[in-house]
């Protein structure tokens, strides 16, 4: 990596990536992320969690600017790789409510939510080949301190749904009105 000479540190774990090769064998995708998905692009979504309550007080220790440059970096890394489809940080928990459907009506819950182990705070949403490659992306995202976690999940498309039914009709007419496949 020509633009880290120094050992890779972020919420206080260190990686080494002078010694992992740029794209540690990961092919980003030749498809314009607007176009419609080969037959070998999947969409992958790479979930930011919190994973213990220790984690959780450990962010508000972090250098705001140092957070922004290391996740700058490694956005940067897959815009280069061509994989990169959207990124979003959430705002914090206490923002945010909770709509439960254990009961008739539902419950409004402010945050913070009862559990750390609930909480994510941001996604990647990348556009490769294999979940292997979206396994090998996950592990080089910024958030490597112990009692974080990055979950993957492949996003489904509207490809596999039933074509005849009404709705999926109805929602791919309004992505192709929209650009959206």
């Amino acid at each position: 990596v020509t633009w880290m000479k120094e050992p890779f540190i972020f919420f206080g774990a260190g990686v080494d990536r002078t010694v992992c090769p740029f794209d540690l064998g990961v092919k980003g995708s030749t498809t314009d992320p607007h176009e419609p998905l080969g037959e070998t692009d999947m969409k992958f979504m790479l979930i930011w969690r919190v994973a213990s309550d220790e984690a959780w007080a450990n962010l508000g220790e972090i250098d705001f600017e140092q957070m922004l440059e290391t996740v700058g970096r490694f956005n940067e890394e897959l815009i280069e790789a061509g994989v990169l489809i959207a990124a979003e940080g959430l705002a914090s928990a206490e923002e945010g409510v909770v709509v439960d459907f254990s009961s008739e009506p539902p419950v409004v819950t402010d945050g913070p939510y009862g559990e750390t182990k609930e909480l994510f705070n941001g996604f990647y949403l990348i556009n490769v080949p294999t979940i292997q490659d979206a396994i090998e992306w996950a592990k080089r995202t910024p958030m490597t301190a112990a009692g974080f976690k990055t979950e993957i999940r492949r996003v489904t498309t509207i490809d596999e749904f039933p074509q005849d039914n009404e709705w999926i009709k109805k929602e791919r007419a309004w992505r192709e009105a929209n650009n959206q496949l």
